[in-house]
């Protein structure tokens, strides 16, 4: 059984579940785990872990709109090596420090292989769910797509100097505030854009129509060798951790004007379910846990 399976199997005994986060009263709430063979290439230096890690739960609060406040992190590996967890703790403290959040602990325990379980609380009075998009709405991606595929290719590469780099990404916390007030629906691109596409839609009761180009990164083309290859980078491989998220078309340009980073309309939301890319049903493919 993979993540999916597993989620759908506790839909009716977790009705509140579905979204990026947890909404307690005005908190925010959100937890990942990330282990070292599947979410940390051969490469991965302890700084990018601890930046990684304490991201991809700020990217949940981000995806509802919220005020990032705090995170903390579960460390666990076979031996404490003193200059590791400096690493991993300096790079939880400076996302935490770049979204205005503080890192303010957690926990360490031995494992068989390094493994992080992060949590981060935020603060909301009316989250961004992913069920509010309407056909019309016009469909929005934050930054570019990509970027974490082709840092993968540089860690196989042995570059990783530039793959480290990349890795790190900035949780779209200020983004999505500016966002929130305009946003419909919206959620993060963990699991790749169709997926994400697909999950929204599915939320929302409502079909996306996609067009091209998209907003593929430049670091795509530095290590691609043809359109397919640059397609399933910037589409299905996910980990880029960008708002996806709806609006009415005439909100557009107030928010590029407040966001920070670059928003792209990619398309529209339409009557019926599906989500189609260029009039091509685009498969409901992406990053599963526990994939075959």
């Amino acid at each position: 059984m993979d993540e999916r399976a597993a989620l759908a199997m506790l839909t009716d005994n977790l009705p509140a579940a579905g979204d990026d986060a947890a909404v307690v009263g005005e908190q925010i709430l959100t937890t990942d785990m990330l282990h070292d063979t599947t979410d940390f290439p051969a490469g991965t230096n302890r700084y990018t872990a601890g930046w990684r890690a304490v991201a991809a739960s700020l990217s949940d609060v981000a995806a509802m709109g919220a005020e990032a406040t705090a995170a903390v992190a579960a460390y666990a590996a076979p031996a404490f090596d003193p200059d590791e967890l400096r690493a991993f703790v300096r790079g939880a403290q400076d996302v935490c420090t770049h979204v205005e959040a503080e890192y303010v602990g957690g926990d360490l325990d031995g494992h068989e292989e390094f493994t992080v379980a992060s949590t981060a609380l935020g603060r909301t009075t009316d989250p961004v769910r992913r069920s509010g998009a309407d056909p019309g709405d016009a469909l929005c991606v934050t930054g570019t797509l990509g970027r974490s595929g082709a840092a993968l290719r540089l860690f196989e590469r042995g570059d990783y100097e530039r793959a480290n780099d990349l890795f790190r990404f900035t949780p779209r916390v200020v983004p999505g505030l500016a966002i929130s007030s305009s946003a419909t629906a919206m959620m993060d691109s963990s699991d790749g854009l169709a997926r994400s596409l697909h999950q929204l839609g599915e939320a929302s009761g409502c079909g996306f129509a996609v067009e091209t180009p998209l907003p593929i990164d430049d670091d795509v083309d530095d290590v691609t060798d043809d359109p397919t290859d640059r397609r399933e980078l910037g589409v299905f491989f996910g980990e880029d951790f960008e708002l996806v998220f709806t609006a009415q078309p005439d909100s557009l340009p107030g928010l590029r004007d407040v966001c920070g980073v670059p928003i792209t309309r990619i398309g529209a939301a339409t009557d019926g379910g599906g989500v189609t890319l260029d009039d091509v049903a685009l498969p409901n493919r992406g990053y599963t846990h526990g994939a075959e």
